[in-house]
């Protein structure tokens, strides 16, 4: 992405997340725009659109938004307290990443099962 600011659209469509979605992490205070344009478009430069990335890959993994809240204060911290809190978040992570391989095999296995009854 280059460095002028984009439009919550074009925001939207390049992260791959709806205007309601970034309209909705907005008010939940998970990203702010960088300013608002004269006719009050709301304008994002490339940290806001990097947060709603972080966000978009966290969402899959159950996070709640104050855990999102959490980790992007963290992740903005800097200091020696946020890079521990990092740590635990990506050992979270990786904990709800297996869940979810365990959830995939059985499902996988549950779709085998029934393909084998249909024969």
């Amino acid at each position: 992405m280059n460095a002028a600011l984009l439009k919550i659209g074009e925001v939207a469509e390049h992260v791959g997340l709806s205007l309601r979605t970034v309209r909705y992490y907005e008010e939940m205070g998970l990203v702010e725009p960088e300013r608002r344009s004269d006719g009050g478009f709301r304008l994002y430069a490339e940290a806001q659109v990097d947060r709603l990335e972080l966000i978009k890959h966290m969402k899959p993994l159950g996070f709640s938004v104050q855990e999102m809240r959490d980790l992007l204060d963290a992740r903005d911290g800097g200091d020696a307290v946020s890079a521990a809190r990092l740590e635990a978040f990506a050992e979270d992570a990786a904990r709800r990443c297996a869940e979810l391989r365990e959830q995939l095999a059985r499902a996988e296995a549950f779709a085998a099962t029934l393909r084998e009854a249909i024969r």
